[in-house]
């Protein structure tokens, strides 16, 4: 009899893959391990390709992946791919969620004393990693009824902070924070609250103020320019210096000091490579229209301009 044609009980297959004859049955019952027939008392055979089948199978056992898996990898092609970058997600966010324990184990062994009740009442509201849809829902309601939806995504997407995947101690404490104060916020003010405008066209138009003033000073030019022209537009008038002045004084008005909090402990979640957040540019903005006013750069009515809002 060739090797090819060699045919093992199930207690010579355990003895060469190393296992128990437990597992080989449990194995073969399952149907990942095929039989190569039986002996005329029923005892199980195996041949030679039930050997390699053996170890690939205690390979991916090895690496938790599910029996049920194990069978779709093994039997079907297709399933390779998907089955590992499935086993592969799934690894990962357990060691994110292992670093956020990490990191939060940290934090409050090196708390002072005085610290300790705090940083405690803030880790437990907290998920490890944390879920985000009090953030999102947060924000959410910032927004006026029947927004669009795809500006609604942009805005939650620019203002809720992605977890860090490793975060520091100081990161975990910062997130807990913003989760605490936004779990505890009243309804946020609203852009131009009772003011009728065009909140499309105010929206669009920061988020293009932002975009500008991102890759440069922002304190002259056109993030600037767009910054006041979204108000504008929004508010269907024109861009003079009495607008501005009216427009300057509606921002320090509508500031919110949970907002100001808000973007503050959001901007220390962010490498430094990320660049400002939202908030942070807006209040850049803001900043760099109070110079323009104080400094006599805005610009000049417009001949024939008609009283801008809130004249």
């Amino acid at each position: 009899m060739g090797a090819a044609d060699e045919v093992w009980s199930i207690g010579e297959l355990a003895e060469r893959a190393g296992v128990s004859v437990k597992t080989v049955r449990y194995y073969s019952e399952r149907g990942l391990l095929p039989e190569a027939g039986r002996t005329g008392g029923g005892h199980r055979r195996y041949g030679p390709g039930a050997l390699e089948r053996l170890r690939s199978i205690r390979a991916l056992r090895a690496l938790e992946l599910p029996v049920t898996d194990v069978g779709r990898v093994l039997d079907q092609g297709s399933a390779w791919e998907d089955v590992v970058t499935g086993r592969l997600r799934e690894v990962e966010r357990r060691m994110t969620a292992l670093r956020w324990h990490e990191a939060s184990l940290r934090l409050l062994r090196d708390a002072p004393a005085a610290e300790r009740a705090e940083r405690l009442r803030l880790l437990g509201g907290l998920a490890a990693p944390p879920d985000t849809t009090v953030l999102a829902r947060f924000w959410r309601r910032t927004l006026p009824v029947r927004f669009p939806a795809r500006l609604a995504a942009a805005v939650v997407d620019a203002a809720v902070p992605r977890p860090p995947a490793d975060p520091t101690p100081a990161q975990v404490l910062a997130y807990a924070r913003l989760h605490a104060l936004v779990a505890a916020a009243p309804a946020p003010p609203v852009h131009l609250a009772g003011v009728p405008h065009r909140a499309e066209a105010l929206y669009e138009g920061l988020a293009e103020a932002y975009d500008l003033a991102a890759t440069g000073p922002g304190d002259r030019g056109e993030a600037l320019e767009r910054f006041v022209g979204a108000y504008a537009d929004a508010l269907a008038t024109r861009d003079t210096p009495a607008f501005r002045r009216r427009l300057a004084r509606l921002l320090v008005a509508g500031a919110d000091p949970v907002i100001g909090s808000y973007w503050q402990l959001a901007g220390a979640l962010r490498d430094p490579g990320d660049g400002p957040t939202a908030g942070a540019l807006h209040g850049r903005l803001c900043l760099a229209l109070k110079r323009a006013l104080t400094d006599g750069t805005a610009p000049g009515p417009e001949p024939g301009a008609g009283p801008a809002w809130g004249e």
